[in-house]
């Protein structure tokens, strides 16, 4: 499997809003807007309290809030850019979150879970790839540059 199969184009963002809360509201229903999600309700709950457990900001301007959710059949890969920042995103190293990735598979696709992960890491390990990444202002640029395709330069 591969990132650039899973990553949703109508679903790369500039995000509007500005807390935790209300960018991933409209990272889902961006997602369920798209057709790729049934039940927006239940993928809200399911995010939250996979939040709750522990927030997905992993540090360096990123959060990766993932779930496996049943209806999913193909995993897709929403993202959020935030320039300037989600200051309550509660990030471990308390740096504001730029880049969200958020990564939906079914509820039995342990292992495609784990390499979008890792995929999505290893996209995110350069620095200047983040600078670039978190400083776009369309999303046809976020996809090009997370897919291979033409790079905002």
């Amino acid at each position: 499997m591969n990132l650039s199969n899973v990553i949703a184009q109508e679903c790369c963002l500039i995000l509007n809003e500005s807390t935790k809360t209300e960018v991933l509201i409209e990272m889902m229903e961006s997602i369920a807007g798209a057709g790729y999600v049934k039940d927006l309700e239940s993928l809200k709950k399911e995010i939250f309290y996979r939040e709750q457990l522990m927030s997905t900001g992993i540090g360096m301007g990123i959060g990766i809030p993932h779930v496996r959710f049943k209806g999913i059949e193909n995993p897709v890969v929403a993202v959020g850019i935030k320039p300037e920042g989600v200051k309550d995103y509660e990030s471990i190293d308390n740096e504001d979150v730029k880049i969200i990735f958020m990564i939906l598979v079914g509820e039995d696709q342990h292992k495609e879970h784990i390499r979008l992960l890792s995929q999505i890491m290893e996209k995110l390990r350069n620095q200047k790839d983040r600078e670039l990444l978190s400083s776009m202002t369309d999303g046809k640029d976020i996809y090009a540059f997370l897919t291979g395709g033409e790079s905002h330069e």
